[in-house]
């Protein structure tokens, strides 16, 4: 038996290790380790998702309304804020660390048998597939990690596929125009899928089209859908088909997440019902998150351009630009310049921080080149420092985004 504390912290340590290994993008060897496992990923029915944004948002809508519907519900999800254990959660509940030391061992030890080189992604899938089949689980929500065509989440059989959204991300390994990252997240698309799409651009479309003929466009189907954002409680009050949805999670981009959902589960009987109770239950740490009231404080990844605008629409809702403050540090691999724009579009103030400490992360200090548009920019590279200046201003609101990574600092602090 392994002790429970001692034993995750060495396993996160080598699993974390197999980072080193970076990101491949191939299917041989998830499907070498699962077949050595037994094929788990076959044991029950799998909603895939794919998109650029919004993946974890309509995951948990659609395992909220299965779980309030009665059903076994295994959610995989990445990545996560401050504890691994988010990223594979059994009915809402986070995989315990025992399990985590006990499914590591064991896709370990098919990993040495078979001479396998795995990334950290494939190892911690393998994992995720084996927990859920002892588990019994009738569905898994499964998110892609990045694309889709060659994720190692891609070796499911998937009822449903779901395809939130695309916009430009992760260029340097899915394409650099929105046709061709479209036919990668298109990939999960299975012979016998049922496609659920929530982004009409023609592009994305014919990616769609390349795969499969027949599929649901929500934004086309649900036209009528009306809302409106409740800025008080921070919730999305939707009205589809003469029934309201009090949405727990606020943001006009929300919306389209909650149409994805709701096909999704209209589709396996799941009733308004039901669907009107799970809305109001939907957790969804690090986007539009709100942490604090006084002064407004709200975290959110926001690593792309596409989420900061998101971001910025929110916050423009009900502040100024002189009312908020931002705590920024983005990835290098990121459109820096981008997401920066977009930030200052909701502030004229920001404070730079370090990332240092993680892979790909940057120092505040090799951000500053993309701020001569803020009226006020500053560097404090420790994170507790970041956030007492911040205070110190005296704003409306402190948004703290730029990167998931981010997030997990700010919260561990």
């Amino acid at each position: 038996m392994i002790d429970e504390k001692v034993g995750v912290e060495k396993v996160l340590e080598e699993l974390y290790n197999y980072s080193m290994f970076g990101i491949k993008l191939g299917l041989e060897n998830i499907k070498n380790i699962c077949e050595a496992l037994g094929e788990p990923q076959r044991s029950y029915r799998v909603i895939h998702i794919a998109g650029t944004n919004g993946k974890g948002s309509t995951a948990t809508t659609i395992e909220r309304g299965l779980i309030e519907a009665g059903y076994k519900v295994g959610k995989f999800t990445s990545p996560h804020i401050v504890r691994f254990n988010e990223r594979i959660q059994l009915n809402g509940v986070e995989i315990s660390d025992e399990k985590i030391c006990e499914y590591f061992l064991r896709v370990k030890e098919v990993l040495e048998e078979r001479e396998i080189r795995g990334t950290f992604f494939e190892v911690t899938t393998a994992m995720m597939f084996l927990y859920f089949k002892d588990e019994n689980i009738d569905f898994l929500v499964l998110e892609t990690g990045m694309g889709g065509r060659f994720d190692a989440t891609n070796i499911v059989d998937s009822e449903i596929a779901v395809i939130t959204n695309i916009s430009l991300d992760h260029t340097g390994f899915l394409g650099d125009d929105i046709y061709t990252i479209a036919k990668e997240k298109a990939g999960i698309i299975k012979a016998g899928s049922k496609v659920v799409v929530g982004d009409s651009q023609e592009d994305v479309a014919r990616a769609i089209e390349d795969e499969k003929d027949d599929y649901t466009d929500v934004l086309k189907k649900y036209r009528d859908v009306s809302y409106r954002l409740d800025t008080k409680n921070y919730t999305t009050e939707i009205e589809l088909q003469g029934r309201k949805y009090s949405f727990s999670l606020f943001g006009n981009y929300q919306v389209n997440n909650f149409l994805c959902a709701y096909e999704v589960l209209k589709t396996l009987n799941i009733s308004e019902d039901v669907i009107e109770r799970a809305a109001t239950k939907v957790s969804w740490p690090g986007r539009f998150e709100v942490a604090g009231r006084a002064p407004l404080l709200i975290l959110d990844g926001a690593h792309n351009v596409d989420a900061a605008k998101r971001l910025r629409e929110n916050i423009n809702l009900s502040y100024r630009e002189d009312e908020v403050v931002a705590i920024v540090s983005v990835l290098e691999d990121k459109d820096i310049q981008g997401v920066m724009e977009e930030i200052r579009g909701f502030t004229d103030t920001i404070i730079l921080t370090s990332l240092a400490d993680f892979k790909r992360g940057l120092k505040g200090e090799d951000l500053l080149k993309y701020t001569d548009s803020f009226q006020r920019a500053v560097v404090r590279e420790d994170i507790d420092e970041a956030y007492k200046e911040a205070l110190s201003l005296g704003k409306g609101a402190v948004v703290v985004c730029g990167s998931f990574y981010l997030l997990s600092k700010f919260k561990g602090r």
